[in-house]
């Protein structure tokens, strides 16, 4: 089984990136769903604030692999290749190895031009100031994104319009299919 990772910082263009792998008929794995689950579980609703608390307390609670075992529980394993969104440490990298090849896609843009982004999709709990963007990729980095953003097979530089990330997109997901046979 080859598993392709996307990671990248919020406001980089992952979500445009992982709906050109479903465009093409890759099943996609999110590890925010899992975190979905327990958020609604604990707190009975689903806000950016208790998306970040859950992710933060499923980690204390259960050891930082807890999110990637879960999504793993979840993955069909009679299929070739499987996209996961959401993987954000080396221990996470490391659960989702032990099934099979693993190819990391990091999708990258500077800070200032992922927090314009932000302001400009207006996602309910998206920061509003520039120091609470700040804060939110330490949040980020401190799961260990940074880590996967470093180790990437692929880097994918989102510096321009939506077009130009999904050409780059359908490309990268063109190449990784034509490296499976």
């Amino acid at each position: 089984m080859k598993l392709i990772l996307v990671v990248g910082m919020p406001g980089a263009g992952k979500t445009v990136v992982i709906d050109v792998a479903r465009e093409l008929g890759f099943k996609i794995y999110s590890m925010g769903d899992v975190v979905r689950e327990e958020a609604l579980k604990r707190f009975k609703e689903i806000t950016p604030e208790t998306m970040v608390k859950t992710s933060v307390l499923l980690r204390q609670e259960h050891g930082p692999r807890i999110i990637a075992l879960r999504t793993i529980e979840k993955i069909d394993r009679s299929l070739d290749t499987v996209v996961i969104d959401g993987a954000r440490s080396l221990e996470e990298l490391d659960e989702f190895r032990k099934l099979g090849e693993t190819v990391i896609v990091a999708v990258h843009a500077s800070p200032r031009t992922r927090f314009q982004r932000l302001l400009e999709r207006r996602r309910s709990g998206d920061p509003a100031t520039y120091e609470e963007f700040l804060k939110r990729d330490m949040v980020e980095l401190g799961f260990g994104v940074g880590n996967l953003i470093a180790l990437a097979d692929y880097m994918i530089v989102n510096e321009s319009g939506l077009d130009e990330l999904r050409r780059k997109a359908l490309e990268l997901f063109s190449k990784l299919v034509r490296s499976n046979g």
